[in-house]
């Protein structure tokens, strides 16, 4: 183990660049795995089991968060998006 590389900034290997991402990719496929859970919880809910009332909700919220981000980027993040294609 060296030593150098701590103390001494100038041994350190250079830092490799920022990897460029596709968030849209990325909320697009959570949004879409939360609202096929939620289609899932909604028809247990209409069958009568009661005990996933929770997971329901939960399922909506994290369906919600997943728009809410994909409207974000869409605003946000468009400069982003430019410099990387």
């Amino acid at each position: 183990m060296k030593f150098a590389p701590i103390y001494d900034p100038s041994e350190r290997k250079p830092s490799p660049k920022p990897v460029q991402v596709d968030l849209r990719k990325a909320f697009g496929a959570g949004t879409v795995v939360w609202a096929i859970a939620a289609v899932v919880f909604g028809v247990l809910l209409m069958c009568g089991f009661d005990g996933v009332k929770t997971d329901f909700v939960i399922c909506i919220c994290g369906t919600v968060i997943g728009i809410v981000l994909l409207i974000w980027e869409f605003f946000d993040r468009w400069d982003y998006r430019r410099l990387g294609a």
